[in-house]
């Protein structure tokens, strides 16, 4: 069996801090968190074409048919927050903000979302020269053109 899909979690779970997956998992435990999280990681394997590894996924067992290199298990984390982040610029209910006393204030929802989407953005332009970066450094492509060797790349 090839690489569970808890370790793609974990790595994400690291990366990201958010109230709603605590609540998950102190509530519904482990398998629970993970059943909630797959479709982000379904998403990021769509996202993640260049893979150099086979990213044949099993929703029944939760897992990969190969075992991922670390690379590509970081790499598939990274895409969910970008997908987590797309998720919480869509979701209408995070634009009710509601609590504001002398303590804590939140800005306006007009500046929330803007706040979220530029976020979401920044996320998606790194990810994206991440996997180009990721494409180009694998092709070998690099190495003939360092040597000057344009003929054969």
């Amino acid at each position: 069996m090839g690489t569970s899909a808890e370790e793609v979690f974990d790595l994400f779970l690291s990366l990201n801090r958010d109230y709603r997956l605590d609540i998950i998992y102190n509530t519904s435990g482990s398998s629970g968190l993970n059943t909630f999280l797959e479709p982000w990681l379904l998403f990021s394997i769509d996202e993640f074409a260049v893979c150099d590894q086979s990213l044949e996924y099993s929703t029944a067992t939760q897992s990969f048919t190969e075992t991922l290199t670390q690379k590509n298990k970081n790499l598939l984390a990274e895409l969910m927050i970008m997908f987590w982040l797309q998720q919480t610029v869509q979701d209408v209910l995070q634009m009710n903000n509601f609590i504001t006393d002398r303590d804590f204030k939140i800005h306006s929802n007009a500046q929330n979302l803007t706040a979220k989407q530029k976020a979401y953005n920044d996320k998606r332009s790194e990810m994206s020269q991440k996997l180009v970066s990721y494409k180009l450094r694998d092709s070998g492509l690099w190495t003939s053109w360092w040597i000057q060797d344009f003929e054969n790349s």
